[in-house]
């Protein structure tokens, strides 16, 4: 049976509040699980003890017997101190559109031709 510690949606329309589950990987996201292992609330400010609520030493006791955490729920396991730290890799997420590559291109011509022009006109009053 292939386990996975994962997120089951609760709460109401655009209020949404999370439950940690070890669940089997078969089960539909909100469906039948095995133990609740804690809570998350997004809606609570990021630095909020409240926010993420979990047993460690259930997750700890689930992680043993090789349930595989989704990635939200490795975030906080990693922030937790329970995992170690991985290393995401996602090069196309940071990277800017094509419009937004031509703008800062012109806007770098424009400091250029703005910059050699401020050298040539203080290389002038120099001379003089």
């Amino acid at each position: 049976m292939a386990m996975k510690i994962r997120l089951a949606r609760g709460g109401s329309k655009k209020r949404p509040h999370y439950s940690i589950v070890a669940a089997d990987s078969r089960m539909p996201r909100d469906g039948r699980f095995i133990e609740k292992l804690g809570t998350y609330n997004p809606l609570l400010p990021k630095d909020s003890e409240e926010r993420v609520k979990m047993n460690v030493e259930r997750v700890k006791h689930w992680l043993s017997l090789g349930a595989k955490p989704t990635d939200r729920v490795a975030r906080f396991l990693e922030a937790a101190g329970i995992l170690e730290k991985r290393e995401r890799h996602n090069p196309k997420k940071g990277e800017p559109g094509a419009k937004a590559k031509e703008r800062a291109a012109e806007k770098a011509e424009k400091a250029a031709a703005a910059q050699a022009a401020d050298g040539a006109g203080e290389e002038a009053s120099t001379d003089a």
